[in-house]
């Protein structure tokens, strides 16, 4: 049986959307209307057969990924299930039952037909690659090879959970800095826009000679009248091309990658991401029995900066030729001493996973770390900042009629 993503009416001429298993398109019209309802459009969740140029029905076919969340709730509801004993297209039946969400259900029952027709689950995540990555397909295989699938998706979940939870702390984080900056941008820009203009009727008709801070702040003003709009819209354009030009370059992007790790602090960060992922990774893989060339091949593509992918990935074919795994990612130099140490140490006691897992746990304290003090700086920061524009405008708005007082008396 296979998913089918159906629109339809029912008896009171409301549109429904929804999905259902059925053997045919011809077999899903037919239970549509078993229940009473008028199929108005009938296609396969399976992409690869089926081509959509409904914008109304695009919406629902359309394959797309699966958030952190979603990915993380599914998982656990799969190794809960499993773990229970029920077979794994009942399991995959059960989830799907479960979410509420039609594009999910689809993509789950899309999973499940490909299973019940006899492949492997790993297999029928792969033909879903927006939803389910390389890591998280590998991890299932080994997992189905070894018998402890319930196990390695108890994992899994743990994984996909705790980045969905730095995503979301991030993002709590970032919300006070955020509107203490646009508040204060509105502040600034109601001085500009009103207050000023008024200031320079005034001052027009006055002969003297206007402090140098009075006469910036009304150089800005006229130049924000009169080209701030074809600034901002330049100043857009540029940062587009720039980033178009990086995202289509192989070699622009792995320049700019290159700048950014050479960064002091911003570097140190994204290098101790990366190597937070790429242990967590080779950690789960490994314990879940994929041979260390194939896992750490699957860990290095994982990395975001290309060139940490590069050096790793030469590190990946120096133990493929028989050097062990701390020296060949020590030559790199983008692992930490102590990271090399631990896993160093961790490959003469034969506790390599174990070992991987405390230096990305190690990583992600470090990341968790940096950004509440990075956070805790910028908010301060900010506000200082602000309050010296805000004062400097206030400054040049009055430094005039302090004068004007001292002229008179």
């Amino acid at each position: 049986m296979s998913a089918y993503h159906f629109v339809a009416i029912n008896r009171e001429g409301q549109e429904q959307k929804g999905v259902l298993e059925a053997e045919s398109e011809k077999h899903a019209r037919q239970l549509l209307r078993d229940r009473s309802l008028i199929p108005v459009k009938v296609k396969s969740v399976d992409t690869k057969k089926s081509s959509v140029n409904s914008s109304a029905f695009s919406s629902i076919t359309k394959s797309r990924g699966l958030s952190s969340k979603d990915l993380a709730l599914i998982t656990r509801q799969l190794a809960t299930l499993l773990s229970a004993g029920l077979p794994v297209e009942e399991a995959l039946g059960a989830v799907a039952e479960q979410t509420e969400k039609a594009r999910i259900k689809g993509l789950i029952l899309a999973v499940r037909s490909k299973v019940v027709e006899g492949h492997a689950l790993a297999s029928a995540m792969r033909e879903h690659p927006q939803a389910f990555s390389s890591l998280y397909a590998a991890t299932v295989a080994a997992g189905e090879k070894t018998g402890h699938l319930d196990k390695v998706l108890e994992r899994l979940a743990e994984y996909t959970e705790q980045q969905w939870q730095m995503r979301q702390k991030l993002r709590t984080a970032l919300i006070y800095p955020c509107m203490i900056v646009l508040v204060a941008i509105g502040i600034v820009g109601f001085l500009l826009e009103y207050v000023v203009p008024k200031m320079i009727a005034v001052y027009a008709n006055l002969k003297q000679t206007l402090p140098w801070m009075t006469e910036v702040l009304i150089s800005i003003s006229h130049y924000l009248r009169d080209y701030g709009l074809y600034t901002l819209l330049t100043i857009l354009l540029i940062v587009f091309i720039i980033y178009r030009a990086i995202k289509s370059s192989d070699r622009l992007r792995e320049k700019y990658h290159l700048f950014l790790l050479r960064l002091p602090l911003i570097g140190y960060s994204i290098r101790t991401a990366n190597t937070a992922r790429f242990s967590r990774t080779l950690s789960i893989l490994s314990a879940a029995g994929v041979p260390i060339i194939e896992a750490m091949t699957i860990s290095a593509q994982l990395m975001t900066m290309i060139p940490m992918r590069k050096a790793v990935t030469e590190a990946v074919h120096r133990v493929g030729e028989g050097a062990s795994i701390h020296l060949a990612l020590k030559q790199t130099g983008y692992f930490s001493p102590m990271s090399i140490h631990m896993m160093a140490s961790g490959e003469a006691s034969g506790q390599l996973e174990n070992m991987l897992e405390r230096v990305a746990k190690n990583q992600e304290d470090d990341i968790s770390r940096l950004i509440e003090v990075g956070l805790a700086l910028f908010e301060p920061a900010v506000i200082l900042l602000m309050g010296a524009v805000v004062l400097f405008i206030v400054l040049a708005v009055l430094l005039p009629i302090f004068n004007l007082n001292d002229f008179t008396s």
